[in-house]
């Protein structure tokens, strides 16, 4: 059996806000309770989990693939929100999207700060090997 990732703990002060932002932002059915977590599952079978028992959050880097279709919703969805954005990992291209590899990518906070990365194609066009149930 190859070796897959099932499942990161996001570090987070709040479990429920933070699990209502990435259901929101990334357009996912809403967390579900897997005690003592809340648990968002992705479409490839990894799931995050939000304990929200952090009292100080070191941001961590998680990256997400999706459609260019989804781009769409997920860049309005930010867009509104007002959430601060960059085109690069440095954050040096404020308000912008990159168009790396042929794609589109972009880089926000969530509340604790983590540092998300949204992609609709991945780094060198790597293809996915193992497609989403």
């Amino acid at each position: 059996m190859p070796v897959f990732l099932d499942h990161t703990i996001v570090p987070s002060t709040d479990r429920e806000r933070s699990a209502a932002f990435y259901s929101e932002m990334l357009g996912l059915p809403p967390a579900e309770l897997e005690e003592p977590f809340l648990v968002i599952h992705l479409a490839n079978d990894a799931a995050l989990a939000f304990g929200g028992w952090d009292e100080t959050v070191h941001g961590q880097h998680y990256a997400f693939l999706m459609s260019e279709e989804e781009f769409d919703a997920f860049y309005a969805r930010l867009q509104e929100r007002g959430l601060e954005h960059w085109a690069n990992a440095s954050a040096t291209i404020p308000g912008e999207v990159n168009h790396d590899d042929g794609g589109r990518g972009v880089y926000f906070h969530d509340p604790d700060r983590n540092f998300l990365e949204v992609i609709t194609v991945r780094y060198g066009a790597r293809p996915l090997t193992v497609k989403p149930a």
